[in-house]
């Protein structure tokens, strides 16, 4: 009997106890809040997003991870248009409290200016002793004291009457002025979605350009972006650390030297991740210097790395060849670092060493290995040579700027 009742409980624990849902089982469905709406689907995406994050080693989950994005954003949008609608109906409302009450007081203020004068000559003239002369009898001398005191009670009715419908229209203007300020916010935010909204389905199409759709090609492309951030991170812990450094930013008739250390942005995320610009951001760096040469002396590291579309779908922390900041497009292409120095321009240089690791310098003149460097990494890197840091050997990658 004992052995029979231990068996019951344990299927009904089978049945009633939920099974643990892993992230692989949810990330890998298309939609997993499919049939869900309102603020019931903007939870259960948001909450696949959080549980997705990490876990997008394969091209259908990335994509399934983008879609979920997109659905969200979507979402959130729809939940912005109601409350905007909302609120554009309460200020309609409201406007029109304020007119009416606008209107009584108008009323209202133009009975009061013409009793208060009134009011104002029946109590000078009034004489208490006149009143009892002229009075016939006492009932006559009761009528007209009550009669003042009518009057000066129904003067005070309407001046407390006067006085709410005052405090209530500032209450209502009050009021719509703060409602108006709530939609201004939630417009702002719905332009903020859309434009969200509109670089989530960039990306996913630049993803799958970038892949052309195949697993092969996006496990390609994804060992490479890490192998690169990997390297990075390895050069600035084989350099001391990536320690944050002040005022290294020098502006000349060539451009802007900055260092990606600097602390206007070392402790930044690159393209949030769990990368900063200050231990892995020397190609950001880099390209923003060239961007300073180029005419565009407002550009930053941080100029770059606020648009996630300058980076790659597949690896956010992966910098794209083609890049847009300060409304023009840039595209690295390979190139021969004396022929474009002879021809004044510069060049990006990206550097391998044998342990691993990887960094991204600007060459600005100079030829045949007697080079000057803008080195984005060490401190005040601006115009110092090549050859006293590095050799033409760990050169690997060589570009120029379109």
């Amino acid at each position: 009997m004992k052995k029979i009742f231990v068996i019951v409980v344990l299927l009904v624990a089978a049945f009633v106890v939920p099974r643990d849902i892993h992230a692989d089982d949810v990330c890998a469905l298309t939609d997993p809040c499919a049939g869900q709406s309102g603020d019931a689907a903007v939870s259960c995406y948001q909450n696949v997003i959080d549980t997705c994050g990490k876990v997008r080693d394969t091209l259908s989950s990335q994509i399934n991870y983008l879609n979920n994005q997109i659905q969200l954003t979507t979402f959130q949008i729809q939940s912005i248009k109601k409350l905007i609608d909302s609120l554009t109906t309460e200020i309609d409302q409201l406007a029109k409290e304020v007119d009416n009450l606008e209107q009584m007081l108008l009323k209202q203020t133009e009975l009061l200016q013409k009793r208060v004068p009134e009011s104002y000559k029946r109590q000078t003239n009034v004489n208490t002793l006149e009143t009892i002369l002229f009075s016939n009898n006492l009932f006559d001398l009761i009528q007209k004291v009550q009669y003042i005191k009518k009057v000066q009670q129904e003067d005070w009715r309407l001046f407390a009457v006067y006085k709410k419908t005052q405090d209530n229209y500032n209450e209502r203007k009050i009021k719509r002025e703060t409602t108006k300020t709530k939609q201004q916010a939630a417009q702002k935010d719905y332009e903020q979605k859309n434009a969200q909204l509109a670089q989530q389905k960039q990306t996913k199409d630049l993803l799958l350009a970038q892949t052309n759709g195949q697993e092969v090609i996006y496990q390609q492309l994804l060992t490479q972006a890490k192998a690169q951030l990997a390297g990075f991170s390895s050069f600035a812990s084989n350099q001391g650390g990536a320690t944050i450094l002040s005022n290294q930013t020098v502006c000349d008739d060539w451009g802007c030297y900055y260092n990606q250390r600097d602390s206007q942005w070392g402790t930044v995320a690159l393209n949030h991740t769990q990368y900063t610009l200050a231990s892995d951001g020397c190609l950001v760096t880099s390209m923003a210097m060239i961007y300073t040469h180029l005419g565009h002396k407002n550009v930053t590291p941080l100029t770059i790395n606020s648009n996630p579309l300058n980076f790659a779908a597949y690896y956010p922390a992966f910098l794209n060849r083609t890049i847009v900041a300060d409304g023009m497009t840039t595209t690295r292409i390979a190139a021969a670092i004396d022929s474009e120095l002879n021809a004044n321009r510069p060049v990006v240089v990206g550097m391998r060493y044998g342990n691993g690791d990887t960094h991204f310098i600007v060459l600005i003149s100079g030829s045949s290995g007697n080079y000057t460097m803008n080195d984005p990494f060490i401190p005040n890197g601006h115009k110092i040579a090549f050859k006293d840091y590095y050799s033409l050997g760990s050169v690997y990658e060589i570009d120029r700027i379109n």
